[in-house]
């Protein structure tokens, strides 16, 4: 009901397969976000992902998940893995910029969960958002830790004006200190086309 109630307004995620992805689009979602069906044995799965890109209509209408955590003593230090599953299941597919590049092709935005810090108001991964910002080709909305307006202003700078920022637990509406209606002017301040 959502969905139909504001057309071209609401991304959908959560299970999306290429047997459910055009259906979403129909019923009016903007975009499908796909996390988990993306990867398979630890890795990146190119037909899955292209079968996905054919059901939605174009990578113009995907959101690719690529929430992410640091797997402690493995890979490069302070490499942030891809985490599916409820973010249960390290893949082995590193967020740098060669990833970046490759999966840009296959959707119109990234959306990054800083899980250690998701849901915790500790700060956003200022390292992770600086990197996104400096690699990725394609816009990336980050999740994770936001604690206030200060945030905001630090993912315009460190993201390089490619980053957004979506604020959860932080927010009055959601038991947090920041003002829901403060973060909407700040954004049409930020955003006036919008």
């Amino acid at each position: 009901e959502a969905v139909a109630a504001s057309p071209a307004g609401l991304q959908v995620g959560g299970g999306v397969t290429p047997a459910t992805a055009r259906s979403w689009i129909d019923a009016g979602a903007s975009h499908v976000i796909v996390t988990s069906y993306a990867f398979c044995d630890g890795t990146v799965d190119a037909s899955r992902l292209a079968a996905l890109v054919e059901a939605a209509g174009g990578r113009e209408r995907v959101v690719l998940d690529l929430s992410c955590r640091r797997r402690p003593g493995e890979g490069p230090e302070g490499a942030y893995y891809v985490v599916t599953d409820r973010w249960q299941t390290f893949t082995d597919v590193v967020v740098d910029k060669e990833t970046l590049d490759t999966l840009a092709g296959y959707c119109a935005e990234f959306l990054v969960h800083g899980v250690e810090a998701e849901g915790k108001r500790c700060g956003i991964l200022e390292d992770l958002v600086e990197m996104l910002g400096r690699e990725s080709p394609i816009p990336v909305t980050y999740a994770g830790g936001a604690r206030g307006m200060e945030d905001l202003e630090r993912v315009k700078v460190l993201g390089k004006g490619k980053v957004d920022l979506t604020i959860g637990t932080a927010l009055d509406c959601f038991g947090g200190d920041t003002s829901y209606d403060e973060v909407v002017l700040w954004h049409k301040k930020e955003n006036p086309e919008v």
